[in-house]
């Protein structure tokens, strides 16, 4: 499985190592489901650790030994109801072959939550709603 994750993503797994979304790098690790990214996320990421928590900056970084950063992709406005500065995430996940996009981005992304026919194909997820599939596969399983 190849999981896209947003800067928002990275920003709360570098300053809570102990947070859920620290977490979600831990699972895939041990499932060896590919984490992907683009520049745009993690210079995103970098540009808000850097502002609010300097000293969790090196986290950031060590965040990327985990990471394939993939590269941008043309964004085409009107393809995805999504505002301009999130097209870049979008279609560096749909142009990475990521089956999910994890945000936590309910304001922007929120009308394509959950549902690949609006996402072209994508699952957008939060991360609850990731982890807790997760949780219910392994009870199913």
């Amino acid at each position: 499985m190849r999981i896209f994750l947003d800067a928002n993503i990275l920003f709360t797994a570098a300053h809570r190592p102990e947070g859920k979304s620290a977490s979600v790098i831990q699972v895939a690790q041990a499932n060896d489901w590919v984490l992907c990214t683009s520049r745009y996320a993690l210079e995103e990421a970098r540009r808000n650790l850097e502002r609010k928590y300097p000293q969790c900056l090196q986290a950031h970084l060590d965040q990327l030994l985990n990471l394939e950063v993939i590269p941008e992709f043309p964004c085409s406005e009107g393809l995805v109801n999504l505002p301009k500065k999130d097209l870049p995430i979008f279609f560096a996940a749909l142009g990475g072959n990521a089956q999910i996009l994890l945000t936590g981005d309910v304001k922007d992304f929120g009308a394509l939550m959950n549902d690949k026919a609006k996402a072209k194909g994508l699952l957008v997820q939060t991360l609850n709603d990731f982890l807790n599939e997760i949780e219910r596969s392994k009870g199913e399983g």
